[in-house]
């Protein structure tokens, strides 16, 4: 079976318009592996395509849930195979572009089996999380398996649930058997010097707000009062701090780059450890899409 080609990297990196770009040249159709880009109305501080750009380039997995539902690494897993075997059968190339890691790595090396969430003992760790703290937690998930540890992050809903596993079931998620997956996969990781990338990341964070992601945010907390998933998003957690009143609108802003700095530095660390068939482009802008360009026309005939 041919490979499933992967564009993967930390944020800001360009992949999306390298997508698009290729996109228009060639006959592939883009599988979203973004966390954030899966929910309706959460545009400007994703900096998702445009649907008239959508429209050119086909997207999939972008506005498929509502703000105030959660998306889950299985429910992932089924849309984009699903999405994948859909792409293929009209003889076009799936393209799985996005930088959450754990879903990446959920598609090319399996998932772990695991039982059906419990929201009793979830809600339970939901309390214990706000009443002791994130890392007295998380410390607990790292002295049992610090492979998870490492997978969950700084993300609670990650957090809660391999918790909620390791607790019920006296093993953690890492050591449960795997779901094999349903395709092989060639990935590209785009590996940008820092200093370019983090000045980039901070131009972008002062344009979105420009644009409106204060408003955004108010307009999707007008709808939605209770949002927990989507707002564990960068950028709209600080916009939602401050028109909370808890700081002014400067620094949401300096927070929101701070966030957005650390996530990618925490990106980096994840994609330097990708296992399977990895290249990496240590380049951005234009001699990113020449080397993507390169790599496609090579190892899948285009």
């Amino acid at each position: 079976m041919e490979a499933v080609p992967v564009l993967a990297g930390p944020t800001g990196s360009g992949k999306t318009l390298l997508a698009l770009r290729l996109g228009e040249e060639l006959p592939l159709e883009v599988i979203s592996a973004d966390a954030t880009m899966v929910y309706r109305g959460l545009d400007i501080g994703t900096d998702k395509p445009s649907p008239g750009e959508r429209a050119r380039v086909p997207h999939h997995l972008v506005d498929v849930l509502e703000p105030y539902e959660a998306m889950s690494v299985a429910r992932f897993l089924d849309l984009a195979e699903e999405a994948i075997a859909e792409v293929r059968a009209r003889g076009r190339l799936p393209l799985v572009v996005g930088g959450t890691g754990y879903y990446i790595r959920a598609l090319s090396e399996g998932l772990h089996d695991l039982p059906p969430p419990d929201p009793g003992v979830q809600e339970a760790l939901w309390r214990e999380l706000r009443e002791r703290g994130f890392q007295a937690l998380w410390e607990e998930l790292s002295r049992e398996s610090p492979e998870d540890a490492f997978r969950v992050g700084k993300n609670p809903r990650r957090l809660v649930r391999a918790l909620e596993v390791l607790r019920r079931t006296g093993t953690p998620p890492a050591r449960f058997p795997k779901r094999p997956p349903r395709f092989p996969y060639k990935k590209l990781v785009l590996w940008p010097e820092r200093a370019w990338l983090f000045q980039r990341l901070e131009e972008r964070a002062r344009a979105q707000f420009a644009r409106g992601l204060v408003e955004e945010v108010k307009g999707l907390l007008a709808r939605y009062p209770e949002m927990p998933t989507a707002l564990q998003a960068i950028g709209y957690k600080e916009v939602a701090g401050y028109l909370r009143g808890e700081y002014g609108l400067e620094e949401a802003l300096l927070r929101d780059i701070r966030a957005v700095k650390a996530y990618a530095k925490r990106q980096y660390t994840w994609f330097r450890h990708e296992p399977g068939d990895v290249a990496y482009l240590p380049r951005g802008g234009e001699e990113a899409y020449l080397g993507f360009r390169d790599w496609l026309r090579l190892h899948f005939r285009l």
